[in-house]
């Protein structure tokens, strides 16, 4: 492996004119490293890289007449060519072997006679049509990748190989993101975001500084628009990008890319710090988003994200060389990648010392909206390490035309897994044989919709009857949050979802002796003057082991739930009538069991279900659910549910331990505005979980039950009760 010289480590930070004080710091670290063996990560990145471009040289220069959507091969060749564009110039950079300059150059070279003849992509569809590629957004993404690789190489490029590339491609690409392509330049919106930063970092190459201004205030440079404007409106105070945390991992990488050539080349801006540092935040709050290294996958989420993608790369880099924050370097760690610049030096040196320290993962309440008040995302954890538990209440904002209609949704994880489920898209990201890669038209009719979420549905429809610009102008309300150990509790109501029907919705994870954590309840209640259908869903990850309710089991056919907003792909496996709206149902997954119990205050229908009805096309996972359905004629409809883990089944050592649950019975009261649940133990031990719903911390609080007095004082507490008899 070759050395990493003093002018090769500095060099890789030139890719844009600088301040050469600015970059002092960083060339004084690189002269310390110099003449050193490359750390191991960042050798492991530049032989990772040297691979690819090596392949790549070796087909030689293919630079296609775009046609294809995503997923398809001009699609997947333009994509790997920016790659290879950015790449070589790191390599250049780091190594000085120019095969790796001239290969970038002569890529170039190509795209500078292929651009000039380029119109509307051929398989245009309803996003805003590219030029390269199908949608615009990814002819931004071109250009942000391939204006760092020509930053690396442009300085040794001929007059003439300069002034071709600069006026046939990126000038071109500029006016058509910036100028022919305005509507979604000005958007407050990940794809602006893309587009925004390509043309900036371009601007700060070229030396022109009306690219950047535009760049950073928008086409008329009144900050209205812009990146500026962008990073003030996308994320909340406490980092919470609206889209959610699949949008916020893609949006990151050119808040941050265009942030470092910002702080290189307009160190006075001090951009790091704008707004309290939010974009830094912004990263650490990225990072909380996730389990076991993946993003939660609410709104328009393709599940199998984490935080080893390529966005992320850069942002850990740029974050740490920022901060120093010894944590990055664990999810550096983790990610086993880094990047070819004195950032990812920095990181791959720091690691190689020993110096990083555990990411800090905690319970935490992320506001939502630019001022912290359109709902938020609570996240509930509980012990430590890859299979710890992580409840997540998703009382945020629509998140724009990615949100789902799911106000007050929830998910669960446990043991490693995801528990209590979110679908996230209804889409097969560059599969060309599902829809081009696009999203499908499931999405609309099933991911989307509120019954395919662990929300409640009134009469069967959408929450804001399925409607993006209602569900924009309303956010929920973040009532309380609490993360004291033993009695985590968040809770949030939304009176909009329905006309004339609040809903709130409480979630507490309590310990309780004698009881196996996590340990969740969930109160939900749905308040109206009028008659109305609630639907209670819990889409679940495991295998049905046993319930203990009388069903009626669909053996011969398989009816289908409902005919709209979701429910036409719902089958009904079995129902059950419950008239004192009890139950229980056990599944077990991984080796642990799971029991779901339920009281409601009323009769209830318990239907166990499938998703995957009527879909010819195969588009939809297949998987389980249990909903509660209360029919109601006005007033409040509650429902209290316990989610309990217990037991565990190991099959190498046949051995089942505690596949029962340890709950013998479960009431639920209501008092007023306050929730009672009682549990009865098998043991005998008994134990109320009580719920003031009063946000005073020092408020007692008290309650007569069947002749049996409880007393707490705060919002939530666990109290011992007499014991009963096993």
């Amino acid at each position: 492996m070759k050395r990493i010289k003093l002018l090769a480590a500095a060099a890789a930070f030139c890719t844009f004119p600088h301040n050469a004080a600015a970059a002092a710091p960083i060339a004084a670290e690189a002269a310390s490293e110099a003449a050193q063996e490359l750390p191991p990560l960042y050798a492991a990145e530049l032989a990772r890289a040297t691979s690819f471009v090596d392949e790549m040289m070796a087909e030689g220069l293919v630079v296609p007449q775009p046609k294809d959507p995503g997923g398809g091969y001009t699609h997947e060749q333009h994509k790997r060519n920016y790659k290879a564009i950015y790449l070589s110039g790191q390599i250049y950079r780091a190594t000085g072997d120019e095969s790796y300059r001239d290969f970038a150059r002569d890529m170039l070279l190509e795209y500078a006679e292929l651009y000039p003849t380029l119109g509307d992509h051929p398989a245009k569809a309803n996003q805003n049509v590219g030029r390269l590629f199908w949608q615009v957004l990814n002819d931004a993404m071109w250009l942000v990748h391939a204006v760092q690789g020509y930053g690396d190489i442009r300085d040794t490029l001929t007059d003439d190989q300069r002034a071709v590339i600069d006026n046939n491609v990126f000038r071109p690409a500029v006016k058509f993101l910036s100028v022919d392509s305005e509507a979604t330049f000005n958007r407050i919106h990940n794809h602006a975001t893309w587009a925004t930063a390509g043309v900036g970092m371009t601007g700060y190459l070229l030396g022109d500084q009306d690219m950047v201004d535009i760049a950073l205030l928008g086409s008329d440079k009144t900050g209205e628009t812009g990146f500026i404007r962008q990073s003030d409106l996308l994320f909340s105070p406490d980092g919470y990008y609206t889209e959610g945390p699949y949008y916020q991992r893609f949006a990151l990488l050119p808040f941050l890319v265009f942030a470092d050539a910002i702080e290189r080349n307009d160190p006075a801006r001090k951009i790091f710090e704008h707004r309290d540092g939010i974009l830094l935040k912004a990263l650490r709050t990225t990072v909380q988003l996730s389990y076991g290294g993946y993003f939660f996958p609410f709104n328009d989420a393709i599940r199998d994200k984490s935080l080893k993608t390529a966005e992320l790369y850069d942002g850990i880099a740029i974050a740490y060389a920022q901060t120093r924050d010894p944590s990055l370097l664990a999810i550096a760690e983790f990610q086993g990648r880094t990047v070819l610049n004195p950032n990812g030096m920095i990181v791959a040196g720091d690691l190689a010392g020993g110096k990083a320290q555990p990411f800090p993962f905690k319970s935490m309440l992320l506001s939502d909206g630019p001022e912290g008040d359109q709902g938020a995302v609570a996240i509930l954890r509980r012990g430590e390490g890859s299979r710890h538990t992580a409840l997540v209440a998703k009382n945020s904002s629509q998140g724009m035309g990615h949100g789902h209609f799911d106000k007050l949704a929830w998910q669960l994880y446990d043991n490693g897994n995801e528990i209590v489920r979110d679908y996230g898209a209804a889409r097969f990201l560059n599969i060309v044989a599902k829809e081009g890669g696009r999203y499908l038209p499931e999405n609309t009719t099933w991911a989307k919709s509120t019954v395919a979420h662990n929300a409640l549905v009134v009469d069967e429809k959408s929450h804001f009857d399925g409607d993006v610009r209602l569900a924009s102008a309303k956010a929920p309300s973040q009532l309380y949050f609490s993360d004291v150990d033993g009695l985590q509790v968040t809770s949030a109501r939304i009176t909009e979802a329905y006309p004339g029907v609040l809903i709130q919705r409480t979630l507490v994870m309590p310990d309780v002796p004698g009881l196996e954590a996590p340990l969740i309840l969930d109160l939900v209640h749905g308040r109206s003057s009028d008659a109305h259908q609630y639907d209670l869903p819990l889409h679940y990850s495991g295998h049905i082991m046993e319930y203990d309710f009388d069903a009626e089991v669909n053996v011969a056919q398989r009816p289908v739930l409902g005919d709209a907003n979701g429910y036409q792909h719902i089958w009904v496996d079995a129902t059950a009538d419950l008239d004192d709206g009890k139950g229980a149902l056990t599944w077990i997954l991984d080796g642990r069991f799971y029991t779901y119990r339920f009281a409601g205050n009323g009769s209830v229908q318990a239907i166990l279900g499938e998703s995957g009805a009527n879909d010819p096309s195969f588009n939809l996972r297949r998987e389980p659910l249990i909903m509660l359905r209360a029919m109601r004629e006005g007033g409040d409809a509650s429902f209290a549910s316990l989610l309990e883990a217990h037991g565990l089944y190991d099959g190498a050592a046949e051995q089942t331990v505690a596949s029962r649950s340890r709950i013998a019975d479960m009431s639920h009261d209501r008092a007023g505005e306050m929730d009672i649940v009682r549990l009865t133990l098998n043991s005998g031990q008994r134990f109320a979980i009580a719920v003031s719903h009063n946000l005073d911390p020092e408020a007692a609080h008290s309650v007569t039950l069947d002749g049996e007095s409880i007393a707490w004082s705060g919002f939530a507490a666990v109290v011992a009760l007499a014991e009963g008899e096993n």
